[in-house]
Protein backbone atom coordinates (compact mmCIF):
# COMPACT_ATOMS: atom_id res chain seq x y z
CA UNK A 1 0.00 0.00 0.00
CA UNK A 2 1.29 3.48 -1.01
CA UNK A 3 1.56 6.67 0.85
CA UNK A 4 -0.67 9.31 -0.33
CA UNK A 5 0.64 11.92 -2.40
CA UNK A 6 0.15 14.81 0.30
CA UNK A 7 2.25 12.80 2.75
CA UNK A 8 6.10 13.70 2.41
CA UNK A 9 8.22 11.63 0.77
CA UNK A 10 10.84 9.07 2.58
CA UNK A 11 13.61 9.65 3.66
CA UNK A 12 13.17 13.62 3.04
CA UNK A 13 15.26 15.44 1.11
CA UNK A 14 17.06 17.76 2.77
CA UNK A 15 16.68 21.50 1.62
CA UNK A 16 19.29 24.35 2.29
CA UNK A 17 17.08 25.53 5.17
CA UNK A 18 17.49 22.38 6.90
CA UNK A 19 20.87 22.02 6.37
CA UNK A 20 21.78 25.68 7.79
CA UNK A 21 20.18 24.64 10.60
CA UNK A 22 22.11 21.20 11.31
CA UNK A 23 25.50 22.52 10.68
CA UNK A 24 24.73 25.79 13.17
CA UNK A 25 23.27 23.46 15.93
CA UNK A 26 26.25 21.32 15.46
CA UNK A 27 28.66 23.92 15.51
CA UNK A 28 27.47 25.47 18.78
CA UNK A 29 27.65 21.60 19.83
CA UNK A 30 30.90 21.34 19.32
CA UNK A 31 32.33 25.24 20.33
CA UNK A 32 30.86 24.41 23.69
CA UNK A 33 32.40 21.31 24.29
CA UNK A 34 35.85 23.13 22.87
CA UNK A 35 35.55 25.53 25.40
CA UNK A 36 34.32 23.26 28.66
CA UNK A 37 38.47 22.76 28.19
CA UNK A 38 39.18 26.24 28.84
CA UNK A 39 42.60 25.81 26.25
CA UNK A 40 40.98 24.97 22.79
CA UNK A 41 39.33 28.03 21.28
CA UNK A 42 35.47 27.57 19.90
CA UNK A 43 37.03 27.31 16.19
CA UNK A 44 38.68 24.06 16.95
CA UNK A 45 35.35 22.55 18.14
CA UNK A 46 33.57 23.92 15.08
CA UNK A 47 36.22 22.21 12.66
CA UNK A 48 36.15 18.80 14.94
CA UNK A 49 32.13 18.33 14.81
CA UNK A 50 32.38 18.67 11.36
CA UNK A 51 35.08 16.12 10.48
CA UNK A 52 33.28 13.98 13.27
CA UNK A 53 30.04 14.21 11.09
CA UNK A 54 31.14 14.20 7.16
CA UNK A 55 31.58 11.79 4.98
CA UNK A 56 35.42 10.93 6.52
CA UNK A 57 33.56 9.44 9.44
CA UNK A 58 30.21 9.16 10.04
CA UNK A 59 29.26 10.52 6.77
CA UNK A 60 25.66 12.65 8.18
CA UNK A 61 27.07 15.54 6.05
CA UNK A 62 26.90 13.71 2.42
CA UNK A 63 28.94 15.34 -0.43
CA UNK A 64 25.48 16.20 -2.22
CA UNK A 65 24.92 18.45 1.09
CA UNK A 66 28.22 19.72 1.30
CA UNK A 67 27.96 21.04 -2.82
CA UNK A 68 24.78 22.71 -1.45
CA UNK A 69 25.91 24.47 1.45
CA UNK A 70 28.69 26.09 -1.17
CA UNK A 71 27.20 29.34 -1.26
CA UNK A 72 27.53 29.74 2.57
CA UNK A 73 30.95 29.50 2.87
CA UNK A 74 31.14 31.84 -0.12
CA UNK A 75 29.71 34.46 1.30
CA UNK A 76 31.18 33.53 5.10
CA UNK A 77 34.68 33.82 3.38
CA UNK A 78 33.31 36.78 1.39
CA UNK A 79 32.83 38.98 4.80
CA UNK A 80 35.82 37.83 6.75
CA UNK A 81 37.95 38.52 3.44
CA UNK A 82 36.21 42.34 3.04
CA UNK A 83 37.11 43.02 6.71
CA UNK A 84 40.62 41.77 6.82
CA UNK A 85 41.02 44.06 3.71
CA UNK A 86 40.22 47.24 5.93
CA UNK A 87 42.74 46.04 8.38
CA UNK A 88 45.43 46.70 5.05
CA UNK A 89 46.36 50.36 6.72
CA UNK A 90 48.61 51.89 4.14
CA UNK A 91 48.63 55.26 5.98
CA UNK A 92 50.27 52.75 9.14
CA UNK A 93 52.95 51.36 6.85
CA UNK A 94 53.61 54.84 5.34
CA UNK A 95 54.95 55.47 8.99
CA UNK A 96 56.80 52.62 9.81
CA UNK A 97 58.75 51.90 7.48
CA UNK A 98 59.83 48.46 8.51
CA UNK A 99 56.33 47.12 8.60
CA UNK A 100 56.14 46.34 5.11
CA UNK A 101 59.49 44.75 4.72
CA UNK A 102 59.06 42.36 7.26
CA UNK A 103 55.87 41.39 5.77
CA UNK A 104 57.41 40.50 2.79
CA UNK A 105 60.32 39.15 4.24
CA UNK A 106 58.24 36.51 6.38
CA UNK A 107 56.06 35.57 3.10
CA UNK A 108 59.27 35.53 1.19
CA UNK A 109 61.51 33.46 3.27
CA UNK A 110 58.87 31.12 4.41
CA UNK A 111 58.21 30.27 0.50
CA UNK A 112 61.74 29.90 0.00
CA UNK A 113 61.87 27.09 2.72
CA UNK A 114 59.08 25.38 1.53
CA UNK A 115 60.24 25.66 -2.12
CA UNK A 116 63.95 24.52 -1.40
CA UNK A 117 62.12 21.88 0.34
CA UNK A 118 59.50 20.73 -2.50
CA UNK A 119 62.36 20.97 -5.26
CA UNK A 120 65.34 20.34 -3.76
CA UNK A 121 64.57 17.21 -0.82
CA UNK A 122 61.31 16.10 -2.54
CA UNK A 123 62.73 16.50 -5.97
CA UNK A 124 59.28 17.99 -7.31
CA UNK A 125 59.57 20.29 -10.64
CA UNK A 126 60.44 23.88 -10.18
CA UNK A 127 56.92 25.03 -11.38
CA UNK A 128 54.87 22.75 -9.04
CA UNK A 129 56.89 23.65 -6.22
CA UNK A 130 56.60 27.08 -6.82
CA UNK A 131 52.52 26.65 -7.12
CA UNK A 132 52.74 24.58 -3.93
CA UNK A 133 54.91 26.75 -1.60
CA UNK A 134 53.11 29.81 -2.62
CA UNK A 135 49.84 28.52 -1.76
CA UNK A 136 51.58 28.05 1.42
CA UNK A 137 52.43 31.57 2.22
CA UNK A 138 49.04 32.68 2.84
CA UNK A 139 47.86 32.56 6.58
CA UNK A 140 44.14 31.62 7.36
CA UNK A 141 42.47 35.10 7.75
CA UNK A 142 39.09 33.23 8.74
CA UNK A 143 40.73 31.31 11.57
CA UNK A 144 43.51 34.67 12.94
CA UNK A 145 40.01 36.65 12.69
CA UNK A 146 37.53 34.40 14.70
CA UNK A 147 40.42 33.66 17.73
CA UNK A 148 41.16 37.38 17.74
CA UNK A 149 37.25 38.31 18.22
CA UNK A 150 36.87 35.39 20.60
CA UNK A 151 39.67 36.71 23.19
CA UNK A 152 38.87 40.18 21.78
CA UNK A 153 42.25 40.54 21.78
CA UNK A 154 43.79 44.42 20.88
CA UNK A 155 47.45 45.20 21.17
CA UNK A 156 50.66 46.05 18.41
CA UNK A 157 51.31 42.14 18.10
CA UNK A 158 47.37 41.97 17.45
CA UNK A 159 47.46 44.63 14.83
CA UNK A 160 50.85 43.57 13.37
CA UNK A 161 49.11 39.92 13.00
CA UNK A 162 46.21 40.82 10.96
CA UNK A 163 48.26 43.20 8.60
CA UNK A 164 50.84 40.29 8.12
CA UNK A 165 47.85 38.45 7.30
CA UNK A 166 46.36 40.46 4.68
CA UNK A 167 49.41 40.76 3.23
CA UNK A 168 50.01 37.45 2.81
CA UNK A 169 47.17 36.57 1.55
CA UNK A 170 47.66 39.53 -1.82
CA UNK A 171 51.55 37.90 -2.29
CA UNK A 172 50.27 34.26 -1.95
CA UNK A 173 47.43 35.43 -4.48
CA UNK A 174 49.25 37.34 -6.75
CA UNK A 175 51.44 34.34 -6.67
CA UNK A 176 49.07 31.85 -7.90
CA UNK A 177 47.47 33.95 -10.05
CA UNK A 178 50.66 34.39 -12.25
CA UNK A 179 51.56 31.30 -11.76
CA UNK A 180 48.50 29.08 -12.74
CA UNK A 181 48.44 29.98 -16.53
CA UNK A 182 51.85 28.94 -16.87
CA UNK A 183 51.05 25.15 -15.85
CA UNK A 184 47.64 25.01 -17.28
CA UNK A 185 49.62 26.27 -20.32
CA UNK A 186 51.93 23.33 -20.03
CA UNK A 187 49.65 20.73 -18.95
CA UNK A 188 47.01 21.49 -22.20
CA UNK A 189 49.40 22.41 -24.49
CA UNK A 190 47.24 25.51 -25.19
CA UNK A 191 47.69 28.16 -27.88
CA UNK A 192 46.76 31.28 -25.47
CA UNK A 193 49.57 33.47 -23.97
CA UNK A 194 49.29 32.45 -20.16
CA UNK A 195 50.64 35.92 -19.51
CA UNK A 196 48.61 37.55 -20.58
CA UNK A 197 45.84 35.37 -18.91
CA UNK A 198 47.85 35.79 -16.02
CA UNK A 199 47.73 39.67 -16.45
CA UNK A 200 43.88 39.78 -16.81
CA UNK A 201 43.18 37.79 -13.47
CA UNK A 202 45.55 40.34 -11.47
CA UNK A 203 44.30 43.18 -13.20
CA UNK A 204 40.71 42.92 -13.77
CA UNK A 205 40.50 41.37 -10.06
CA UNK A 206 41.94 45.07 -8.64
CA UNK A 207 39.92 46.63 -10.99
CA UNK A 208 36.79 44.94 -9.90
CA UNK A 209 37.31 46.17 -5.99
CA UNK A 210 38.27 48.85 -7.12
CA UNK A 211 34.74 49.93 -8.97
CA UNK A 212 32.94 48.03 -6.25
CA UNK A 213 34.43 50.42 -3.54
CA UNK A 214 33.50 53.39 -5.95
CA UNK A 215 29.71 52.19 -6.30
CA UNK A 216 30.04 51.45 -2.46
CA UNK A 217 31.01 54.97 -1.61
CA UNK A 218 28.74 55.96 -4.19
CA UNK A 219 25.37 54.78 -2.55
CA UNK A 220 26.73 55.22 1.05
CA UNK A 221 26.93 58.80 -0.18
CA UNK A 222 22.43 58.72 -0.52
CA UNK A 223 22.17 56.57 2.37
CA UNK A 224 23.95 58.81 4.90
CA UNK A 225 25.83 57.23 7.80
CA UNK A 226 23.31 55.63 9.35
CA UNK A 227 24.72 51.65 11.00
CA UNK A 228 21.82 49.50 9.89
CA UNK A 229 22.02 51.02 5.76
CA UNK A 230 25.60 50.40 5.44
CA UNK A 231 25.76 47.18 6.90
CA UNK A 232 22.86 46.20 4.66
CA UNK A 233 25.27 48.11 1.99
CA UNK A 234 28.44 46.62 2.81
CA UNK A 235 26.72 42.71 3.00
CA UNK A 236 25.09 43.51 -0.53
CA UNK A 237 28.31 44.64 -2.44
CA UNK A 238 30.50 41.68 -0.80
CA UNK A 239 27.85 39.49 -2.34
CA UNK A 240 27.62 41.28 -5.74
CA UNK A 241 31.74 41.39 -5.84
CA UNK A 242 31.49 37.36 -5.17
CA UNK A 243 29.09 36.96 -7.75
CA UNK A 244 30.69 39.44 -10.21
CA UNK A 245 34.26 37.81 -9.85
CA UNK A 246 32.89 34.55 -10.46
CA UNK A 247 30.74 35.43 -13.52
CA UNK A 248 34.22 37.06 -14.85
CA UNK A 249 36.78 34.13 -13.63
CA UNK A 250 38.64 36.41 -11.81
CA UNK A 251 40.11 36.21 -8.10
CA UNK A 252 37.19 36.62 -5.61
CA UNK A 253 39.97 36.46 -2.89
CA UNK A 254 42.01 39.76 -4.35
CA UNK A 255 38.69 41.49 -5.28
CA UNK A 256 37.43 41.50 -1.80
CA UNK A 257 41.09 42.18 -0.45
CA UNK A 258 40.98 45.18 -2.80
CA UNK A 259 37.73 45.88 -1.97
CA UNK A 260 38.53 46.47 1.96
CA UNK A 261 41.65 48.01 1.54
CA UNK A 262 39.88 50.91 -0.34
CA UNK A 263 37.65 51.20 2.03
CA UNK A 264 40.00 51.71 4.26
CA UNK A 265 42.45 53.83 2.65
CA UNK A 266 40.77 55.91 -0.15
CA UNK A 267 37.36 56.59 1.13
CA UNK A 268 39.19 60.24 1.91
CA UNK A 269 35.58 61.99 2.54
CA UNK A 270 34.44 59.64 5.46
CA UNK A 271 31.37 58.67 3.60
CA UNK A 272 31.85 54.86 4.87
CA UNK A 273 31.09 54.29 8.73
CA UNK A 274 33.62 50.64 10.14
CA UNK A 275 30.50 48.25 9.91
CA UNK A 276 30.64 45.60 12.42
CA UNK A 277 29.69 42.87 11.33
CA UNK A 278 29.39 41.13 14.82
CA UNK A 279 26.65 38.75 15.71
CA UNK A 280 25.23 38.26 12.25
CA UNK A 281 28.85 37.34 10.68
CA UNK A 282 29.65 34.78 13.70
CA UNK A 283 26.41 33.10 12.08
CA UNK A 284 28.23 32.51 8.93
CA UNK A 285 31.59 32.16 10.47
CA UNK A 286 30.58 28.74 12.76
CA UNK A 287 29.07 27.08 9.60
CA UNK A 288 32.00 28.15 7.50
CA UNK A 289 34.30 26.13 10.02
CA UNK A 290 31.66 23.25 10.69
CA UNK A 291 31.93 22.60 6.97
CA UNK A 292 36.32 23.36 6.67
CA UNK A 293 36.10 20.10 9.28
CA UNK A 294 33.22 18.24 6.57
CA UNK A 295 35.92 18.42 4.14
CA UNK A 296 38.64 17.12 6.01
CA UNK A 297 39.59 12.73 6.02
CA UNK A 298 41.32 10.61 8.15
CA UNK A 299 43.68 9.56 5.61
CA UNK A 300 45.04 13.29 5.08
CA UNK A 301 46.41 12.22 8.60
CA UNK A 302 47.63 9.03 7.66
CA UNK A 303 50.96 7.66 6.20
CA UNK A 304 51.51 11.02 3.94
CA UNK A 305 51.05 13.19 6.91
CA UNK A 306 54.38 13.44 7.55
CA UNK A 307 55.07 15.35 4.31
CA UNK A 308 52.71 17.76 5.14
CA UNK A 309 53.96 18.17 8.74
CA UNK A 310 57.71 18.55 7.06
CA UNK A 311 56.18 21.71 4.98
CA UNK A 312 54.36 23.15 7.75
CA UNK A 313 57.79 23.41 9.52
CA UNK A 314 59.68 24.62 6.92
CA UNK A 315 56.57 27.21 6.55
CA UNK A 316 56.82 28.18 10.25
CA UNK A 317 60.76 29.06 10.43
CA UNK A 318 60.87 30.75 7.30
CA UNK A 319 58.55 33.19 8.84
CA UNK A 320 59.94 33.36 12.18
CA UNK A 321 63.56 33.30 10.71
CA UNK A 322 62.41 36.78 9.01
CA UNK A 323 60.68 38.15 11.85
CA UNK A 324 63.47 37.58 14.42
CA UNK A 325 66.27 38.94 11.94
CA UNK A 326 64.26 42.59 11.58
CA UNK A 327 62.89 42.59 15.42
CA UNK A 328 65.71 44.98 16.30
CA UNK A 329 65.05 47.98 13.69
CA UNK A 330 61.47 47.43 13.37
CA UNK A 331 61.59 48.05 17.38
CA UNK A 332 59.59 45.15 18.37
CA UNK A 333 60.84 43.06 20.76
CA UNK A 334 62.62 38.88 20.98
CA UNK A 335 59.28 38.11 22.12
CA UNK A 336 56.74 39.87 20.12
CA UNK A 337 58.53 38.30 16.98
CA UNK A 338 58.10 35.06 18.69
CA UNK A 339 54.41 35.18 20.06
CA UNK A 340 53.94 37.05 15.99
CA UNK A 341 55.08 34.13 14.47
CA UNK A 342 53.45 31.50 15.98
CA UNK A 343 50.08 33.31 15.96
CA UNK A 344 50.80 33.43 11.88
CA UNK A 345 50.78 29.45 12.05
CA UNK A 346 47.26 28.60 10.16
CA UNK A 347 47.75 27.93 7.01
CA UNK A 348 44.80 29.03 4.40
CA UNK A 349 42.77 26.38 2.84
CA UNK A 350 40.75 28.99 1.04
CA UNK A 351 44.22 28.83 -1.07
CA UNK A 352 43.78 25.31 -2.29
CA UNK A 353 40.55 26.33 -4.12
CA UNK A 354 42.70 28.90 -6.05
CA UNK A 355 44.45 25.89 -7.26
CA UNK A 356 41.39 24.10 -8.25
CA UNK A 357 41.90 23.72 -11.86
CA UNK A 358 45.29 22.29 -11.77
CA UNK A 359 43.58 19.23 -10.58
CA UNK A 360 41.50 19.21 -13.74
CA UNK A 361 44.95 19.86 -16.24
CA UNK A 362 47.54 18.02 -14.21
CA UNK A 363 46.24 15.10 -12.03
CA UNK A 364 49.48 13.81 -11.27
CA UNK A 365 50.81 17.54 -9.57
CA UNK A 366 47.11 17.48 -8.10
CA UNK A 367 47.87 14.43 -6.48
CA UNK A 368 51.11 15.73 -4.91
CA UNK A 369 49.58 19.33 -3.70
CA UNK A 370 46.86 16.64 -2.14
CA UNK A 371 49.78 14.67 -0.82
CA UNK A 372 51.60 17.66 0.54
CA UNK A 373 49.77 20.82 1.25
CA UNK A 374 45.97 19.31 1.81
CA UNK A 375 47.45 17.15 4.75
CA UNK A 376 49.66 20.23 5.81
CA UNK A 377 46.12 22.65 5.82
CA UNK A 378 44.61 19.43 7.87
CA UNK A 379 47.30 19.36 10.34
CA UNK A 380 46.74 23.43 10.82
CA UNK A 381 43.10 22.95 11.26
CA UNK A 382 43.36 21.64 14.47
CA UNK A 383 46.43 22.88 15.74
CA UNK A 384 46.72 26.50 14.38
CA UNK A 385 43.84 27.96 15.84
CA UNK A 386 45.18 26.93 19.26
CA UNK A 387 49.02 28.47 18.23
CA UNK A 388 47.39 31.57 17.34
CA UNK A 389 45.14 31.67 20.85
CA UNK A 390 47.88 30.79 22.57
CA UNK A 391 50.55 33.11 21.36
CA UNK A 392 47.91 36.41 21.95
CA UNK A 393 47.50 35.05 25.28
CA UNK A 394 51.26 34.98 25.65
CA UNK A 395 51.74 38.50 24.02
CA UNK A 396 49.45 39.69 27.04
CA UNK A 397 46.57 40.71 24.45
CA UNK A 398 43.89 38.49 24.29
CA UNK A 399 41.72 37.68 27.21
CA UNK A 400 41.11 33.73 27.95
CA UNK A 401 37.92 34.26 29.76
CA UNK A 402 36.42 36.42 27.05
CA UNK A 403 34.04 33.86 25.68
CA UNK A 404 30.17 34.65 23.93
Amino acid sequence: MTAPAFFPSWPPAANAFLIFGLLLLAGLAGGRLASMTRVLPAITGYIVIGFLLGPGVLGWLSEPMLAQSRVLAELSLGLIVFDLGRRLDLQWARHDRWLLPMGVAESVLSFAAMFALLHFAGGIDTLEAAVAATVGVATAPAVVLLVTNELKAEGPVTRRMLWHVALNNVIATVGIMLLLPFIEARAEGASWNPAARALWLIAGSFLLGFLAFQLMTLLARWLGKSPVPQFILAVGIIIVTVGAAQAARLSVLLALLVLGACARNLDREHRLIDVEFGRAAQVFFVVLFVLTGATLRPDQFGAIAWIGLAFVIARSLGKMLALYSLAWPAHISARQASTLGLALTPIAGLAIGMTQPIYDVAPEFGARLAAIVVSGVAILHVLGPVATRYALIRAGEGEPGARD
